[in-house]
């Protein structure tokens, strides 16, 4: 956390799926933590991997929750399974992972913060994500909104995997 401090941010988002990332924000004075869960239906259809009594425990620490429609899958994905096509956020993801899976969430969840208004616009955000489970990466991003995504601006890696 020390970064944020350093570096006058004061938003912090990170990518969880039952909360155990989620927590490591939890009690901090002065920070805009929002958590940004799996769509509803990842794993099973009509259901959420985060736990509603693990929600609550975040909320009621200050910590905010989003679950909604992934910005770089969502309808998108589906139109590619069925028509077996790419389409242009398909694309996008995928040039991401070329840096690491990790960099496309951090890029993904803060456009999703961002067009929740749950951080806010123009100012720089450190967003946490990774592979799977657990947190392995971390940007400090500028988002811009899912219809401007392409003014979206990492503007430093902090870490990520070194290795395949």
């Amino acid at each position: 956390m020390h970064v944020l401090q350093e570096r006058g941010i004061e938003h912090i988002v990170f990518a969880t799926c039952s909360g155990y990332t989620a927590r490591f924000c939890m009690d901090r004075q002065g920070l805009n933590a929002v958590a940004v869960t799996h769509v509803c239906g990842f794993e099973e259809k009509g259901k959420n991997e985060l736990s509603d009594s693990t929600r609550a425990e975040l909320l009621r620490s200050g910590i905010k929750v989003l679950t909604t429609t992934h910005v770089l899958s969502g309808a998108e994905r589906g139109l590619c399974r069925v028509f077996r096509g790419i389409y242009p956020a398909e694309i996008m993801a995928n040039t991401l992972r070329m840096f690491g899976q990790g960099v496309k969430v951090c890029v993904e969840i803060a456009v999703m913060a961002l067009d929740a208004g749950l951080i806010p616009f123009g100012l720089p955000v450190v967003a946490v994500g990774g592979t799977a489970e657990g947190a392995d990466t971390a940007v400090i991003i500028k988002p811009s909104h899912a219809a401007n995504i392409l003014d979206t601006f990492i503007s430093e890696i902090l870490c990520k995997p070194g290795k395949m």
